[in-house]
């Protein structure tokens, strides 16, 4: 059998993944066979691009280039591909379809692509996502090695392929029946490999076909591009450049893409002549290498000029013939259908006629010829090749291999020519545009060119030439200074006749600018000078105004003056540029009386007074009729918007008027509120406007893109307004908006508040706690709390402290025991150690209650081991402070006392990791110890990284180890850890690994597994969290069962089955949580009354399922008959009913929990059931919970409360009717039972009323210790249950009274104060601080399952006692455990402080709407219960976090330590410094309503304000006794919102001082228009009213300054009309006359009599009491 071809192009989307065929859509076949896979040996790529994304080929059989597009592959053309390949025969490839490749060699199809299909390369069939396609934009020598990679490299080549095994790998994949199969990467292909149960490989990308060559009939076989790039030409029109070295071609194919910017069109192909070329990108040109070795500069195909390189020879000017030659456009082809022969004719360079002939005899543009006409010596020669283009610059490797870099000057460097050049660019038509650009680049960047302060003199000149002005008789361009000779082309001014000068002199004089400004100076008015002007003859002013209407800009001269203006709009709207717009100004005056645009002219005039004298040619040159009669004013505009007035669009140039657009759509979104500007109709405010719109990012104007950089370099009057809609989106931020529209409204605390930052953990105490031993906060594993937080929650005393005194277990506890004289040394010893022995039963209850204290607080080193506290159980004996120790063998001690005390250490101290620690599993390994003793420890600390899901990073096969070679404590802990883990995931991984342990889950003929009791509990209970809320039926059924178990023949399952039932029942209820009568699929097994029988008692039923023969025989040591032990099961079955039906309120599932109402019952129901049942109604029974006395005695039975007495009586009354201790009993534990439901009902939440409740009813109960005889016992039992309630609703406030009593429990340790009651009392003190204070607990159904299995109510009675509770459940609290401190940090600073929040509690049934106000740090009620939190000032800027929509950035920053930063406003202090606020340096320096404001010291200013704008202004204006009547109240404002940018600016742009300064006559109205924008800003009412409404605050400026501002205008421009008048003669005898006797109005086209400036302000200034007045002619 002939293999067919391979597939000989791949690709590789991805470094890891595998090579993929491309395929390719041909339109030359029949739609059914159009996707093929590219298999043609004979192609080659040589070139591959990103932007746009294309490919080249070259056939070496045909010796055509090909284009392609390079695109991903659709859905159906996989699918056609693959369909098609299994269809296909190899013979069908070699017949039919390779007689049509052939057939293209013959030009039947030149289109066509010459590929071929293949179906039997194989590889495993998977979709692949990339990140996109990346390529290098040029192509180096082609490779003959086939490289495959995922930049698709310009060096691929692609030779043929002989067979697969070039790849040396195989893509063979087995059958989808085999797919379990292993096989081998190097695998070889075999007879196999064409079998039918393989499958070929899914491509990623296709090609489409673009363009190929045309076929020629002289065919070479060494025509391969050897280079190939993309170019731009000025007008950016996109050319694609390959270059054929052998035929010393560059063939440029031009493109353009299809209106829809979906397909590119190829139309013409243009041949030049070269050796090489490489591209120039930063200036859309290219460097071509000629035959004759000179280098030239292309745009496109249109030749710009020759190269000159300094440092070569000096080339020979041959300046016979100054005609400059223009630029050559080359000849184009337009179709590739034409014979190619035609196409490579040899480039001419055919001379055309200039386009200004007048140059001919300029002195000034004649360097054209400099680079057209000279003859240089063949400096070309020696270039052998161009090399390594970037930017602007390219390498030239001579002959002699040296290389030279060598940079092409751009085509302008001056950002006002380039502006003016982008936009006669954008206006003109493209062949006249790129005429006008290569003129302009050629005279700009002769040698020896123009320096940058004559390069817009040269531009003028070079452009009033084109437009057909004789330049040298044109007055005001006559005189432009050059600075000196621009090349040694231009010649220098005309040589004097002699040293004493000439009447060429003195008319250069008079007519410079600077003879123009003087002779308006007010003096020479004063004195009645007249003015000096040039004489000009008659030839001069008839000759001037002579037009060549040849000049290729004369028809265009309304166009490019139309852009012009709005460009000289554009540069007003920055004051970087604004310098510029009087230099363009002349220019634009010239071009306006050309055009008789009188309107235009008077706005100039307006605009700029001082130039009116400038330009008084006139012209006679029609007005264009798409004129507006009114200029376009952007100031006027703006002006038309805050007035309200109606307006006309403006118009606009996409990309070079941008700031124009912004300004523009700004003030339509902020000042007129329309959101549709900026989506659906911007035509209403901009004349014409790109296709891409911008988008508002704040709720008022915020635009994407726009800094505050942008906005420095703003015009007063204009960024006003922005900084208005800035300060209000500062004051009332969203705490969604991104970084970037952080730092326009200059908030850098939300900025900061978007990266992932902790409060670095502060190892040392803080210097106002206690001196304490360096060995003591080193290992007593409490020093890593961060003492900044809790030293601002618990400021006023050492609570903290005490709480580490109470909880450490690392030093030895001191042992007071008395000697009397009696005793002797050995009894004394004895004494001691018995005390030892009841102290060292405390000891070992600690670290449940240090784990509460310090979750998660510590970031581990992951280079560091975790230190765990040592667990002391030795003393020291007073007064000599010997040691006592347990082991001396004087007294019995439990085995194994100190088992599961270390098993709790090893968990305190893991929890102290932090969920966000960077841990792994090695980390994980690393901390097991090589000491045998502390295997419980690390039992433990595995249980704790499973509680902070750290555990799943934990690796398979160590679990396997732990597991196998590991003891009991090993096995609990790390069972317990992954389920937590894995909490409601039902993950099958950890649900076989909990199967092996619960017998009742393996099959009933499988190997009976030696499981311990306590590792079959822990089993048990970890089934339960991993299926935590799932109802999953065969978990449940089995669970269901095991809540009864009976005890087996050979003393199986008959120690400490109350545990074992106990944990069923909690898996049970947590597998089923909530879900109440919705118990799906589980309507046979009857649930609640199972569970029902379980608690009450009855028969047993026969066991069912696959565990019926392991309970048929009964047990030989426990005699239970047939009737259920309620002793074992009611716990259970209890506890599962309530978390089954949590929080349903269903009250006949309530009513069976109903304590008896009869002695008879009361006598069958141990106390202690009692408890559990009350607690259990009440939690199904949720919403009816009341916080009060009343609501808890009402759950006591009727007979209880009648016959019963109060706790603290001293003996109890008798009857024979009744067991008065039997209801004595049954009446606390039911309050205890009522109390932790109450406690549970308000977990976490700090209520008062539920604190006040719970608080009596702990005080009455310790005074029952002592004089009570209900039984010691059940009322220690019934207070711990009560302290704990209490804790839990006080969880993490570190409240004092609960410290005080679990304090006062603490010191008992004598009598019946066993281990379990210690827990529980420690218990309570961990969770008052829980996690330091950072954490609380929830009330969710998860949270109150782990918080009832941790904090059953049943305490062991020794160390080692877990028959009723495991004790490794006590830890389940953590995940019930949530963040909810919220934590004040201040941004500058970096360290926490004190906030004013602001809390909004959504409405319920229970309250309405409701805010209180909390001192941050604090911590947060549960998140569902909020409507928002919001930071209130005035301290600090104001911050509303909304939670009505989500919790979800709320819980991201309480996860990330609480941290919300905050931005403190200026002047202010904090709250630490400034408790009451009458510190604050602000209110004792500036008061805004103090009489002796203007009073303070500027140095003042700098104790809470750094900005060095406020700095300076305070510095050079606040202490000038003349600028002191209102620059106070300019920095008042400033410093008191922050707002540092208005106080210079309004400052520098106020008239009065800059009149007075300033020559009234020579300046612009630019600084007036900033201040008449500023008025009519602050008197805009429609927006003050808008603002009020939804903001409640009025503008940004409302200052007393103003009113000053515009009577010192007033006053200032009064003066100037008086200096006016006086200058005028024919004013004068008006002057004596106390008011003007007549007024008329001239017309807008005449001179008005006194400045124009005085005219602008007349008709601007709000409620002036000027109108516009002209004084009649004499």
């Amino acid at each position: 059998n002939t293999l067919e071809p391979l597939p000989t192009v791949f690709s590789m989307l991805h470094p890891l993944d595998e090579i993929a065929p491309v395929v390719c859509r041909s339109p030359g076949l029949s739609d059914a066979s159009r996707i093929q896979y590219v298999s043609d040996s004979t192609l080659r790529i040589v070139f591959t691009s990103c932007e746009p994304s294309i490919i080249m080929t070259y056939d070496t059989v045909q010796y055509l280039h090909t284009i392609w597009t390079l695109r991903k592959v659709r859905s159906e053309e996989k699918s056609a591909v693959l369909k098609y390949s299994e269809q296909m025969t190899p013979q069908y490839f070699g017949t039919s379809f390779g007689s049509h490749i052939r057939n293209i060699s013959k030009g039947d199809s030149p289109a066509s692509s010459p590929f071929q299909n293949y179906s039997s390369l194989h590889s495993q069939n998977r979709t692949v996502s990339s990140p996109g396609l990346h390529s290098r934009s040029h192509s180096p020598s082609i490779s003959n090695m086939a490289v495959l990679s995922r930049s698709h490299s310009p060096t691929i080549g692609m030779p043929s392929f002989s067979g697969v095994q070039r790849f040396n790998m195989s893509y063979h994949t087995p059958s989808p029946k085999r797919l379990n199969a292993s096989h081998s990467p190097n695998s070889t292909l075999n007879d196999s490999f064409l079998g039918p149960e393989t499958e070929p490989i899914v491509p990623q990308l296709c090609i489409d076909h673009l363009w190929t060559e045309t076929v020629t009939s002289h065919r070479e076989k060494t025509s391969q591009a050897t280079k190939v790039f993309i170019t731009t030409d000025f007008c950016e029109q996109k050319y694609l450049c390959f270059l054929v070295e052998s035929h010393h071609q560059l063939r440029c194919v031009k493109l353009i893409e299809s209106n829809d910017l979906s397909q590119l069109i190829f139309v013409s192909v243009t041949t030049i002549s070269a050796k090489d070329a490489a591209p120039v990108e930063s200036i859309d040109a290219m460097l071509v290498l000629e035959m004759n070795g000179s280098l030239v500069l292309y745009t496109g195909v249109t030749r710009v000029g020759k190269v000159f390189i300094p440092g070569f020879p000096a080339p020979s000017l041959n300046m016979s013939n100054l005609m400059p030659r223009p630029s050559t456009p080359i000849k184009g082809i337009s179709t590739p259908t034409r014979m190619i022969s035609k196409q490579m004719g040899h480039l001419e360079e055919v001379v055309m006629p200039s386009p200004v002939t007048e140059l001919r005899s300029s002195s000034r543009l004649n360097e054209t010829s400099l680079i057209e006409e000279c003859t240089f010596q063949p400096v070309g020669t020696y270039i052998h090749s161009l090399r390594d283009s970037v930017h602007n610059r390219v390498t030239l490797e001579m002959t002699t291999g040296a290389m030279l870099r060598i940079s092409i000057p751009d085509i302008a460097s001056s950002e006002l020519v380039k502006k003016c050049l982008l936009a006669i660019k954008y206006i003109l038509p493209k062949d006249v545009a790129m005429k006008i650009l290569i003129k302009w680049y050629n005279i700009y960047n002769a040698p020896g060119g123009p320096s940058s302060q004559s390069e817009w003199n040269l531009f003028v000149t070079c452009l009033m030439t084109l437009m057909g002005y004789n330049t040298d008789k044109l007055s005001w361009t006559r005189n432009i200074d050059f600075e000196g000779s621009l090349s040694p082309v231009i010649a220098a001014k005309k040589a004097r006749p002699s040293d004493m000068g000439s009447d060429e002199d003195w008319q250069y004089l008079i007519t410079s600018d600077y003879h123009q400004q003087l002779g308006m100076h007010t003096m020479i008015c004063s004195l009645y000078l007249d003015s000096i002007e040039a004489f000009q003859s008659k030839e001069d002013l008839s000759s001037q105004f002579k037009f060549d209407i040849s000049a290729p800009l004369f028809s265009h001269i309304p166009a490019v003056f139309y852009v012009l203006h709005l460009v000289y709009e554009e540069l007003k709207l920055d004051n970087l540029m604004r310098d510029n717009t009087r230099s363009l100004v002349v220019l634009l005056i010239q071009l306006a009386r050309d055009l008789q645009l009188h309107e235009y002219i008077d706005f100039y005039w307006r605009d700029y007074p001082s130039l009116t004298k400038a330009c008084t040619q006139t012209s006679h040159m029609n007005q264009p009729v798409y004129f507006s009669v009114e200029p376009p004013s952007v100031f006027q505009w703006l002006c038309c918007c805050l007035k309200g007035e109606s307006f006309l669009p403006f118009p606009y140039l996409p990309v070079i008027c941008e700031r124009t657009k912004l300004i523009i759509l700004s003030f339509a979104l902020y000042i007129l509120g329309d959101y549709s500007a900026v989506s659906s109709e911007p035509s209403k405010y901009l004349l014409k406007i790109s296709a891409a719109l911008l988008k508002p990012v704040l709720p008022y104007f915020l635009f994407l893109g726009f800094t505050l950089r942008d906005l420095e370099s703003v015009p007063i009057g204009v960024a006003l307004p922005i900084r208005d809609a800035i300060y209000h989106c500062r004051t009332q931020p969203s705490s969604g908006w991104s970084e970037d529209v952080c730092m326009l409204i200059g908030r850098q605390d939300l900025i900061k508040q978007a990266h992932e930052v902790t409060i670095a953990k502060g190892k040392s105490v803080s210097s106002d706690l206690p001196p304490a031993n360096e060995t003591e906060d080193e290992d007593d594993g409490m020093n890593d709390m961060n003492q900044e937080v809790i030293s601002l929650i618990w400021c006023k005393d050492l609570r903290v402290q005490e709480v580490r005194r109470l909880l450490q277990s690392s030093h030895p506890v001191r042992v007071n025991v008395v000697q009397l004289p009696e005793v002797s040394d050995h009894e004394y010893i004895e004494e001691k150690e018995n005390k030892l022995l009841q102290l060292c039963q405390r000891t070992m209850a600690l670290p449940v209650g240090r784990g509460m204290f310090t979750l998660f607080s510590y970031h581990p080193v992951p280079t560091e081991p975790l230190p765990i506290p040592k667990l002391n159980l030795t003393g020291r004996a007073s007064p000599r402070n010997t040691t006592v120790d347990l082991n001396s063998g004087n007294i019995d001690i439990p085995p194994n006392m100190a088992n599961w005390s270390s098993f709790h250490n090893g968990v305190a101290a893991g929890l102290k990791i932090a969920p966000a620690s960077q841990i792994d599993s090695a980390w994980i390994a690393y901390n097991k110890p090589k000491n045998a003793e502390l295997a419980n420890e690390y039992a433990g600390f595995l249980m704790a990284l499973g509680l902070s899901e750290h555990l799943t990073k934990l690796a398979t096969l160590n679990i396997h180890d732990y597991l196998t070679k590991g003891n009991e404590m090993t096995s609990i802990g790390l069972l317990l850890g992954v389920s937590a883990a894995k909490l409601g995931t039902m993950d099958m991984s950890i649900t076989r690994l909990l199967s092996i342990h619960i017998p009742a889950l393996l099959p009933p003929t499988s190997t009976e597994l030696d499981v311990p009791h306590n590792v079959q509990v822990a089993s048990v209970v970890g089934l339960g969290l991993v299926y935590q809320g799932t109802g999953h039926r065969h978990n449940a059924e089995v669970l269901l069962a095991e809540i009864g178990r009976p005890p087996g023949p050979e003393m199986e399952y008959c120690t400490d089955r109350e545990s074992y039932s106990l944990a069923a029942g909690l898996a049970l209820g947590m597998v089923c949580l909530g879900h109440g009568s919705n118990l799906i699929g589980m309507s046979d097994l009857n649930v609640p009354e199972q569970l029902y029988q379980y608690m009450v008692g009855g028969h047993r039923r026969s066991q069912t399922g696959i565990n019926r023969e392991k309970h048929k025989s009964p047990s030989y040591q426990i005699k239970e008959g047939d009737t259920i032990n309620t002793d074992v099961t009611c716990p259970g079955a209890t506890l599962a009913l309530a978390l089954i039906y949590l929080k349903t309120n269903n009250r006949s599932i309530a009513e069976w929990l109903r304590a008896p109402d009869t002695l008879f019952l009361l006598d069958f129901i141990k106390p202690e059931f009692l408890l559990l049942r009350t607690f259990a109604r009440c939690l199904i029974m949720w919403d009816e919970i009341v916080p009060d006395s009343e609501w808890v005695n009402s759950n006591v039975p009727q007979i209880i409360r009648e016959n019963s007495v109060s706790f603290h009586t001293e003996e109890i009354r008798t009857s024979e009717d009744l067991n008065m201790e039997t209801l004595a009993q049954a009446h606390v534990y039911i309050i205890a039972g009522a109390c932790m439901a109450l406690g549970f009902r308000f977990a976490g939440s700090a209520n008062e009323k539920a604190f006040s409740c719970l608080h009596k009813f702990v005080k009455e109960f310790m005074h029952c210790l002592t004089s009570s005889t209900t039984g010691h016992y059940n009322l220690q039992t019934c207070l711990s249950v009560i302290l704990l309630s209490l804790s839990m609703v006080m969880a993490g406030t570190g409240d004092l009274t609960v410290l005080q009593f679990c304090r006062f429990l603490h010191k008992k340790t004598g009598g019946e104060m066993n281990y379990g009651f210690h827990m529980a009392h420690h218990m309570s003190l961990g969770l008052l601080f829980l996690g330091g204070g950072r954490y609380t607990l929830s009330t969710s159904n998860s949270a109150i399952a782990a918080l009832l299995c941790a904090l059953y109510p049943h305490f062991p009675a020794h160390s080692t006692d877990n028959r009723y509770h495991l004790q490794a459940l006590r830890h389940l609290y953590v995940l019930a455990a949530e963040p909810r401190l919220l934590v004040p940090v201040d941004v500058d600073t970096n360290t926490p402080c004190y906030a004013l929040l602001e809390i909004t509690y959504k409405e319920t049934q229970w309250y309405k709407e409701t805010t209180v106000e909390r001192m941050a740090p604090t911590l947060l009620p549960e998140l569902h219960l909020l409507k928002q939190v919001r930071v209130k000032g005035p301290r600090y800027w104001e911050l509303t976090i909304d939670v009505s929509n989500g919790t979800s950035h709320l819980q991201v920053i309480l996860s990330k330590d609480g941290i919300l930063y905050v931005k403190l406003r200026a002047g202010q202090l904090s709250y630490k410094d400034d408790p009451r606020g009458w510190q604050s340096l602000l209110a004792q320096t500036i008061s805004h309503r103090n009489p002796e404001v203007r009073s303070f010291k500027p140095e003042a200013i700098s104790a809470f304000t750094s900005d060095p704008a406020l700095l300076l202004f305070a510095e050079y204006f606040c202490k000038n006794t003349s600028l002191l009547y209102y620059s106070p109240s300019i920095l008042y404002e400033c410093v008191t919102q922050e707002t540092p940018g208005n106080s210079a600016n309004i400052y520098s742009h106020r008239p009065g001082m800059f009149i007075e300064q300033t020559s009234f006559c020579t300046i612009s109205t630019f600084d007036f228009w900033q201040i008449k924008l500023v008025f009519e800003f602050c008197n805009s009412k429609i927006l003050e009213n808008r603002l009020r409404q939804t903001t409640g605050k009025g503008l940004l400026i409302n200052s007393e300054f103003l009113p000053v501002i515009k009577c010192a205008i007033d006053n200032t421009l009064d003066q100037c009309i008086f200096n006016s008048l006086v200058s005028l003669p024919s004013c004068r005898p008006y002057l004596s006359l106390l008011f003007i006797p007549s007024v008329t109005n001239y017309s807008c086209h005449s001179s008005p009599p006194f400045h124009p400036v005085c005219t602008l302000f007349f008709t601007s200034l709000p409620n002036s009491h000027y109108s516009l007045l002209f004084i009649p002619s004499i």
